[in-house]
């Protein structure tokens, strides 16, 4: 009982919270182990410093998080101790300053070939050259 009367249960708090715990918690990424990943793999950085998964965020930090190939740029606004919260109350939590992601149609223009055609010939790979931009590229390092 008292402990929760402190704010040190599972509700918002105002001492720090880990890292990993804090970034799965507000939605940042889909497990706890994934964020502990990202944290070992150096994906993680708070007010630009790599950091492990036990390291401890205070409201007013920046979190940057690399994961799936996008940056998520937030500050921390809120702290979440041990319990995953909605998506609204999540959002709450942070400033999100990341840049917007990358639009997919830009992403499958890059020249991905249907299953089952086979090896491309020499054609259909200086196509894919020219669509990605590397023709020119080749040209003057060669």
């Amino acid at each position: 009982m008292a402990e929760a009367a402190s704010g040190n249960g599972n509700g918002p708090g105002t001492g720090p919270v880990r890292v990993d715990s804090w970034i799965w918690s507000v939605r940042l990424t889909k497990t706890r182990s994934q964020a502990g990943t990202a944290c070992r793999a150096g994906h993680v950085h708070v007010n630009g410093e790599r950091v492990k998964a036990s390291h401890q965020v205070k409201a007013g930090d920046e979190v940057r998080v690399r994961l799936e190939g996008r940056e998520r740029i937030v500050k921390v606004v809120q702290l979440l101790r041990k319990q995953r919260v909605g998506a609204p109350v999540a959002a709450e939590a942070y400033i999100d300053k990341s840049p917007p992601p990358p639009a997919r149609a830009d992403a499958l223009a890059a020249g991905v070939r249907d299953r089952g055609l086979g090896r491309p010939t020499k054609r259909d790979r200086r196509e894919m050259e020219r669509l990605r931009g590397l023709a020119e590229s080749r040209r003057s390092a060669g």
